[in-house]
C-alpha cells in the first residue's frame, strides 16, 4: 500500500500542483497530455496519441458598469468578445422568455432560467429544458446575458459553450437582486476575449492479450478552467497511470487498453474521437472501467456498475467487501463510462461522494485528494481484473 501512496501522490503533484489547470487545448493540457503518454510508454505499453480539432479559450479583460458604478464580473467561459451598452431585462421562467421583447437588451437571467447550467448544444444527454432555452436565446438575440452562479454545489457558470454565439458573464447574486429592484437599468459590458482553434489528444495505450477480447480502463485529465483538479480528475489519471505500471507483468487472457481521455468537462468530444476510431471493438470489451473524483480526502469512495451480468456483479462485489471504506451507489451518467454504458458495455464507475463539494471550482488542490483513498480504489480494480482474468481463463 505504501509504495502505491507514493507513486499516486507522484503523479498527483505533477497534474494538480505543477502543471495545474488543464483546460482543452492548452498549454498545461498539452503537457498533461504528454507526461501521460511518457508514463504509459515507460510502463511498456505501445501507445497511441488521438488528435482532433477543439476550442481553447481566453479572456485578457472585462469590465461591467451599472448605471456607470463598475461592479464585478467574470466573463464565461468560451464568451464571444463585446463591448455593448443597454438596457438591463430580468427574466426568470421560459415563458418570460419566450414572450418578451428581448432583441438588443442585455438579459439577466435568473430563477429557474439559472438554476443549473444550459449543457452545450451539441451534448447529447441535453435536456428539454435547456433545449428550448438555447433555441429561444439563439432566435431572440440579446446583447449579452448575465448571470449569478448557478444553484449548484459547484460555482457553474450558466453557459460554458463554445458553439453559443452570445456574449456571457458572471455576476454577483447581490448585483443581480440589485438589478431586478432597478427595472430599466443600463449595463456596459466590455469584454477582450477570443476563441482559439486547437488541437487535443485523447492518450491510448495497450497491452496485448491472447484472447482477442480486452478491459478498457480510463480517466479523463482535462479540467475546467479555474481549478487544479485534483479529485477531478488528477486522481482518477494517477490511478489509471498507477494500474498500468502494476499491470505490466501480469500474465491476462485478455488485452488492456488505458485510456486518458480529454475534454469530458466541457463538451465530451474526446469520447466522440474514441468512438470514431473504436467503436467497431466494442463487441471485444469485457468490461469498462472508469475512474471520476476517487479519492477525495473528504468524501467516502464508491463504486457503481452498469449492464453487469448477476456473475460478474457477484465478482465485483466479492472483491469490494474487501474494500470496507468504498461502498455501492446508484449508477450515474456523467463521464466517460457512459461512453461505453449507453452501448451496452458493462462498466464499473469509481468515484467519491462529497467530491461535488470542491469540484470544477479553485478549492479542488491536491490537499483534496488522498493518495491512501485512490490506492484503496485502484487496488480494488486491480484485483477486479485479476479476477476477471481467472474466470476467463476458466471459460
Amino acid at each position: 500500500m505504501s509504495d502505491a501512496r507514493t507513486q499516486l501522490a507522484r503523479h498527483l503533484k505533477k497534474l494538480s500542483a505543477e502543471i495545474g489547470a488543464r483546460p482543452i487545448g492548452s498549454a498545461p493540457n498539452q503537457a498533461a497530455a504528454d507526461y501521460i503518454r511518457d508514463q504509459f510508454r515507460a510502463a511498456g505499453l505501445e501507445v497511441e496519441e488521438h488528435p482532433y480539432a477543439c476550442t481553447d479559450w481566453e479572456c485578457s479583460a472585462i469590465s461591467l458598469e451599472i448605471e456607470g458604478k463598475r461592479t464585478f464580473a467574470a466573463a464565461n467561459v468560451f464568451s464571444l468578445p463585446c463591448d455593448v451598452t443597454a438596457p438591463v431585462m430580468p427574466l426568470c421562467s421560459s415563458a418570460e422568455l419566450e414572450s418578451a421583447p428581448v432583441t438588443g437588451n442585455i438579459l439577466l437571467l435568473y430563477g429557474d432560467l439559472a438554476n443549473h447550467p444550459l449543457s452545450p448544444k451539441s451534448w447529447f444527454l441535453k435536456s428539454e429544458r435547456d433545449d428550448k432555452i438555447i433555441q429561444l436565446l439563439e432566435a431572440k438575440r440579446p446583447a449579452a446575458l448575465l448571470a449569478p452562479p448557478a444553484a449548484t454545489v459547484e460555482y457553474e457558470q450558466v453557459t460554458e459553450d463554445w458553439e453559443l454565439d452570445i456574449p456571457a458573464a458572471t455576476i454577483a447574486p447581490e448585483t443581480a437582486l440589485a438589478l431586478i429592484n432597478q427595472p430599466g437599468a443600463s449595463a456596459h459590458l466590455r469584454t477582450e476575449s477570443r476563441r482559439i482553434p486547437a488541437t487535443a489528444r485523447n492518450i491510448v495505450a495497450r497491452k496485448a492479450g491472447r484472447n482477442g477480447k480486452k478491459v478498457v480502463l480510463m480517466a479523463h485529465f482535462d479540467t475546467k478552467i479555474n481549478t487544479p483538479g485534483a479529485t477531478d480528475n488528477a486522481g482518477g489519471t494517477a490511478a489509471l497511470l498507477w494500474l498500468a505500471e502494476s499491470f505490466r507483468d501480469a500474465d491476462l487472457p485478455f488485452g488492456l487498453e488505458f485510456v486518458a481521455f480529454n475534454g469530458e468537462e466541457y463538451l465530451p468530444i474526446g469520447d466522440d474521437e474514441y468512438l470514431r476510431r473504436g467503436e467497431s471493438e466494442f463487441g471485444q470489451i469485457l468490461l469498462a472501467v472508469n475512474f471520476d473524483g476517487a479519492g477525495a480526502a473528504l468524501g467516502t469512495c464508491n463504486i457503481t456498475d452498469f449492464n453487469a451480468s448477476p456473475e460478474l456483479h457477484a465478482l465485483v462485489d466479492e472483491q469490494a467487501k474487501r474494500h470496507p471504506a468504498v461502498i455501492w451507489v446508484d449508477p450515474w451518467p456523467e463521464s466517460n463510462h457512459s461512453t461505453f454504458a449507453f452501448r451496452g458495455v458493462p462498466a464499473l464507475a469509481l468515484s467519491s461522494t462529497g467530491v461535488r463539494a470542491i469540484a470544477h471550482s479553485p478549492a479542488d488542490t491536491i490537499e483534496q485528494a488522498s493518495p491512501a483513498k485512490l490506492a484503496d480504489s485502484a487496488q480494488l480494480v486491480e484485483e477486479i481484473v485479476g479476477k476477471l482474468g481467472e474466470m476467463s481463463n476458466k471459460k
